[in-house]
């Protein structure tokens, strides 16, 4: 009998072993064919799903000439294809103006709404308006800490109080003892909040210097005028990838030894870290905030997901420095990282 149930076993799992091998062959297949035809209707701008043709609205706080919003919003467009979604998109760096952008969307009646908080208080009634509406909102990244208090489905970024800690963290390993961190847009609340986490866990000093995001003559040369009064600056830490390469420009002028590192990343930025011009930066994935904002709006339209738990879906920070920056600079260059 001993032999029989040995036979018995054997043979069964003889068959299983064959059974798996045929439904792995099959589900291989099958998945090759399904990435195959999934990028060939991505190639040719047809959506890989038959839902709706469901309208989401992106509002952000950028100012023009932004090159991170360029990122995000191609990782928007780029879920938006996929998912069948008519993607529109507009922006303001006044609080105000940005609100009225979110009720002129309401108005029209769209399926799903992105939208920034960098200004909270400005934001909050656009937000409540939409959410009344039956209008889901997701948010991006600014405002974590208000998403959910605001009505939002979920927040996708970083948390800038962890963000600015990273670069408090980074800063003491490389042995810097006084930084200055550039505050390129004043009354964002994302910014004040990277600056103090970076001065709570930094060891030496760190100053806040408020610049005009918007005349990027004046950042440089504010920057300059800074490391020239006070040559103990050994750190410069701008928040975003545009202004880096002004505080570079700045270090060069004022003939300083600072070391230039910044919040974000793009194809200059990273042809800066392999160049060592720049120490390290600070990526939040922009891409990714776009690309999964639309695709959780369509996710809820379609299945009622949320993704989250009531907490923040967390893209960043990743400390990026020149040794990651060949490996990341093709993706730099095409706008997606």
């Amino acid at each position: 009998m001993a032999r029989v149930r040995t036979g018995v076993r054997a043979v069964g799992a003889l068959l299983a072993a064959v059974l798996g091998a045929s439904l792995a062959g099959c589900s291989a297949t099958g998945g090759k064919r399904a990435e195959d035809a999934r990028k060939a209707a991505e190639a040719e701008g047809r959506a890989a799903v038959t839902t709706p043709r469901w309208t989401f609205a992106m509002v952000t706080h950028s100012g023009d000439g932004d090159t991170f919003w360029d990122i995000v919003q191609n990782g928007a467009k780029q879920a938006a294809v996929k998912d069948n979604i008519n993607f529109l998109y507009a922006h303001s760096d006044e609080g105000q103006q940005q609100a009225q952008l979110v009720d002129s969307y309401i108005d029209k009646k769209v399926d799903g709404l992105i939208v920034t908080l960098a200004k909270p208080d400005a934001m909050k009634d656009a937000v409540a308006k939409a959410t009344r509406a039956g209008i889901p909102v997701i948010t991006v990244n600014s405002g974590s800490e208000e998403s959910k208090s605001f009505g939002a489905l979920t927040h996708i970024g970083q948390d800038e109080a962890i963000a600015g800690e990273a670069v408090g963290d980074e800063l003491d390993k490389r042995g810097r003892k006084k930084a200055l961190c550039v505050l390129h847009e004043q009354g964002n609340v994302g910014h004040e909040q990277r600056c103090a986490g970076a001065e709570k866990t930094f060891d030496g000093k760190l100053q806040n210097l408020y610049v005009d995001g918007t005349n990027m003559p004046d950042v440089q040369a504010s920057i300059e005028a800074k490391l020239q009064s006070d040559p103990s600056i050994d750190a410069v830490v701008t928040l975003g990838a545009p202004f880096a390469d002004a505080a570079v420009q700045a270090k060069r002028t004022a003939q300083s030894k600072a070391e230039i590192d910044t919040f974000d990343l793009n194809a200059k930025v990273a042809t800066a870290l392999k160049a060592g011009d720049l120490g390290f930066a600070v990526d939040q994935q922009p891409y990714l905030q776009g690309y999964e904002a639309v695709d959780l709006l369509w996710l809820y339209r379609y299945n009622a997901d949320v993704l989250g738990g009531g907490r923040p879906v967390l893209t960043g920070p990743q400390i990026i420095t020149g040794e990651d920056a060949a490996e990341l600079q093709d993706y730099t260059e095409r706008g997606t990282r």
